[in-house]
């Protein structure tokens, strides 16, 4: 009886130390996109539409605001953003498969730019990505979309 209790606390250690093991392994996973997310943040505020279509997939798409679906190349094809005009986000939260090869990031966004009689406008929204590992090892967005919100109160 003495010997069974044994086992049965040794087989429960076990259970829990492999629980949090494998807790801690996937918890970079999350990480890695609010990371990647931050690097795609500073390239577009840094250098604009330019960085934007870089974090693309060759595949990747985005789902327009109000419109259709552009292909990264439409995208690539789209006049570079006018003097002033910046891009600006912060993911809320971030989740990855447990392949580990698929995540996904939401959070706001803020959007500043310039009518056309020169004063700012700044518009608010929430935006969602899909980032997929790709076969060289990188991380590029799939699927990528935003939409329109009131400014925060």
């Amino acid at each position: 009886m003495k010997k069974s209790a044994v086992v049965l606390l040794f087989l429960a250690s076990l259970l829990v130390t492999s629980s949090f093991a494998s807790e801690q392994q996937s918890a970079p996973g999350p990480d890695l996109l609010v990371r990647l997310e931050a690097d795609f943040a500073k390239a577009v505020a840094e250098h604009g539409h330019e960085a934007f279509v870089t974090y693309f997939a060759e595949d990747g798409v985005e789902l327009d605001d109000g419109g259709g679906i552009s292909s990264r190349d439409a995208i690539r094809k789209q006049p570079p953003w006018p003097e002033g005009t910046s891009l600006t986000w912060t993911p809320v939260k971030a989740d990855m498969a447990a392949s580990g090869d698929l995540g996904y990031t939401y959070g706001n966004y803020v959007f500043k730019s310039k009518d056309k009689e020169g004063k700012p406008v700044t518009h608010y929204g929430k935006y969602m990505s899909i980032w997929k590992k790709q076969k060289d090892g990188s991380w590029k967005i799939v699927v990528d979309m935003g939409n329109s919100s009131p400014a925060p109160t």
